[in-house]
């Protein structure tokens, strides 16, 4: 076993001193290979600290010098970015993988949702709705393609979107909510509003925002 698969191996194990270990070893051996910085990289994205997300970064960096077709350290960096709140900068990635030909509804997602974050939402819908089409079966993509259609006040197709969301997930307290918000500002169904937000704050007691609204258009009613 080489040393990155020795270091992947013990990142399943979570002995993640070991896979420090192991990766360092496989970029000292292969210094001009960028698996090495990938995989390091990967690993201390994946421990979610600020000061390794500061290391994972010119990891990721150094493997692009290395290899500035590797889609793999592209989209690790775009996801490090991501998740830092660097939307603009994740969203150039994402869009420098789907020109690079990469497969799949993630990468239209991703860029999809850092536009949606950097307050571009009109430049987002594209990415989204293609990302509903390669991947109908996920409703996480549907339900954020109906929100987003929702927010763009494109209501027949969110509705739609939202509907086949609780369809195949009945207990989604999140579509619920989203569909119940829907129907109070777009629609007169009243009673249709406060039965899927009164659904989701019951099936996730949490959503303090579901009651809120509940409450709001409850006592309007009176």
């Amino acid at each position: 076993m080489d040393h990155n698969a020795e270091g992947i191996e013990a990142i399943r194990r979570e002995d993640y001193e070991q896979a420090v270990k192991s990766f360092s070893a496989a970029i000292e051996e292969h210094p001009e290979d960028p698996i090495g910085y990938i995989n390091f990289g990967n690993l201390l994205a994946t421990l979610g600290r600020p000061d390794e997300a500061e290391k994972a970064e010119r990891f990721f960096q150094k493997a692009l010098v290395l290899d500035p077709s590797s889609m793999t350290a592209l989209y690790g960096l775009a996801g490090l970015y991501f998740n830092a709140e660097r939307y603009d900068e994740a969203a150039n990635l994402y869009e420098k993988a789907i020109r690079g030909g990469i497969a799949g509804a993630d990468a239209p997602f991703m860029l999809a949702k850092s536009l949606e974050r950097s307050g571009k939402p009109k430049l987002a819908l594209p990415y989204m709705q293609r990302a509903a089409e390669l991947a109908p079966e996920d409703l996480q993509v549907r339900l954020s393609y109906g929100i987003l259609l929702a927010s763009l006040e494109m209501f027949e197709p969110a509705a739609d979107e939202l509907r086949h969301v609780i369809g195949a997930d009945p207990e989604n307290a999140d579509a619920h909510y989203n569909l119940g918000v829907l129907y109070a500002v777009s629609t007169q169904r009243k009673d249709d509003a406060l039965r899927h937000l009164e659904r989701a704050y019951t099936l996730d007691p949490d959503h303090m925002q579901a009651k809120y609204v509940f409450d709001m258009i409850s006592q309007a009613e009176q």
